[in-house]
C-alpha cells in the first residue's frame, strides 16, 4: 500500500465512525425523548427566587404533595412561544399544577413576556444563572418534567408541548400517577 493510501485510511475511519454514531441517533423512536439520569430520582434541591416575588425563596419542597408539570422556558426561546398556548390550556382545563423554571433569562424580560402572553404557571423559579437547569440535565428550552407527589421525576419531554404530546404522553402518565403511582417507573 502506498503512503498516500495509508494516509487516507485515518480520515475514512473517522468518517465511518461519525456516520455510525449519527445513524444510531436518527434511529431513536421519539426524537423528543432523551434519556435522563434523573428519571426515578428526587428533583434536585434548590433555593431560588420566585419570578413575581423575588423576596420569596422557592425550594423543591414547594413542588411536593401532588403530581406536577415543571416547564423550563425562556423569553429567548422561540419554541417556548410555540408551546405557550398549550400550556395555557393545560393550566385552565387539565387540573394539574404547572410550575415554570425561567432558564438563563432576564427576570424583568420574563415578567414582561408573561404579562404579554399570559401566565400559565402557579409560580416561576428564577434560574438566571442556569444552575438548576444544569442539575436537571437541561439541553435547552423548552423541556418539561413530570414530578410525582413525592418529588420524584417520572418523565422528561424535550421540545415544545403540543396537544398531541399532552394527549398521547403527558396526560396519560399524569393520570396513572394520580391513580396508581407505584405502576409508573421512568
Amino acid at each position: 500500500m502506498s503512503s498516500l493510501n495509508k494516509s487516507l485510511l485515518i480520515p475514512l475511519g473517522i468518517f465511518i465512525v461519525l456516520v455510525a454514531i449519527l445513524a444510531g441517533g436518527f434511529g431513536l423512536k421519539d426524537p423528543h425523548f432523551l434519556p435522563s439520569q434523573l428519571i426515578d430520582q428526587q428533583f434536585p434541591d434548590f433555593s431560588l427566587s420566585e419570578l413575581n416575588d423575588p423576596s420569596r425563596q422557592l425550594t423543591a419542597s414547594d413542588m411536593r404533595g401532588q403530581v406536577v408539570l415543571v416547564n423550563v422556558w425562556a423569553t429567548w426561546c422561540p419554541n417556548c412561544l410555540v408551546e405557550h398556548p398549550e400550556l395555557l390550556r393545560i393550566s385552565r382545563e387539565e387540573g394539574v399544577p404547572l410550575y415554570g423554571i425561567n432558564y438563563n433569562d432576564d427576570p424583568f424580560k420574563a415578567r414582561q413576556w408573561l404579562v404579554r402572553h399570559n401566565n400559565p404557571f402557579q409560580f416561576n423559579i428564577v434560574d438566571n444563572k442556569g444552575k438548576l437547569g444544569i442539575e436537571l440535565g437541561v439541553y435547552g428550552a423548552p423541556e418539561t418534567f413530570i414530578v410525582d407527589a413525592n418529588g420524584i421525576i417520572r418523565y422528561r419531554h424535550v421540545g415544545p408541548v403540543s396537544r398531541r404530546t399532552w394527549e398521547e404522553t403527558l396526560g396519560p402518565i399524569i393520570e396513572l400517577l394520580k391513580t396508581n403511582p407505584d405502576r409508573v417507573k421512568g
